[in-house]
């Protein structure tokens, strides 16, 4: 949990670059990277993800923990990792991704909905918890969930999340947030994406005020 907190600790976001070509991923994560973006996933059901990831990872994996989202193969998690990828992001809480992951020396931060799936993530050895979809899931949801989580548990709210819908989540407990389509979409400018990245945190910096 450690490493994750360490590159959460400057910018608590993950950018989720849902759709990007490996055509973009330099520019596209240079963008991020100077707006303070330190995790980064391309998800699997992307255009040759795995090409991205490859060199998202040898452009920026000095400095940004760099990886795959929507993981649903337990075979795809060696393949990240052979990729150059460290984090493993999952939109549900498969356990058996989950243990894979940590086997291979892997963060991993499988998505939950419930407070069942919440412990047994955790048990399975999760870094950290993707509450997902956050827009069906308010932030009283979050906050009775940190009544009974170990104190020290990292939930990320994802789905949906904007530069001016952080502020609820972060007062019911968040630690930070993964955002998507509302950062980046396939094909946009680098500059548009470094714009709406400072927006974000700058966005996170009044939340930490």
């Amino acid at each position: 949990m450690t490493t994750l907190v360490s590159y959460l600790t400057p910018l608590p976001l993950i950018a989720v670059l849902r759709g990007i070509a490996p055509e973009e991923a330099d520019a596209v994560g240079d963008a991020l990277a100077d707006a303070g973006f330190r995790v980064l996933e391309v998800p699997l059901n992307s255009p040759r993800a795995f090409d991205s990831i490859r060199r998202l990872a040898e452009r920026h994996g000095e400095r940004c923990l760099i990886g795959a989202g929507t993981v649903l193969d337990v075979a795809d998690v060696a393949r990240v990792r052979d990729a150059g990828g460290r984090i493993v992001v999952m939109p549900h809480a498969d356990l058996a991704v989950v243990r894979e992951a940590k086997r291979l020396g892997m963060v991993c931060c499988p998505g939950v909905a419930t407070p069942t799936e919440a412990f047994a993530a955790l048990a399975a050895g999760a870094d950290g918890l993707k509450m997902f979809p956050a827009e069906a899931l308010p932030p009283a949801a979050l906050k009775a969930w940190r009544a009974v989580l170990p104190r020290d548990t990292l939930v990320f709210a994802v789905g949906g999340i904007r530069p001016d819908t952080m502020q609820p989540y972060w007062t019911a407990g968040a630690s930070g947030f993964g955002t998507g389509s509302n950062l980046y979409k396939p094909g946009a400018k680098p500059e548009e994406v470094r714009r709406v990245a400072g927006e974000f945190a700058a966005a996170v910096a009044a939340l930490k005020r």
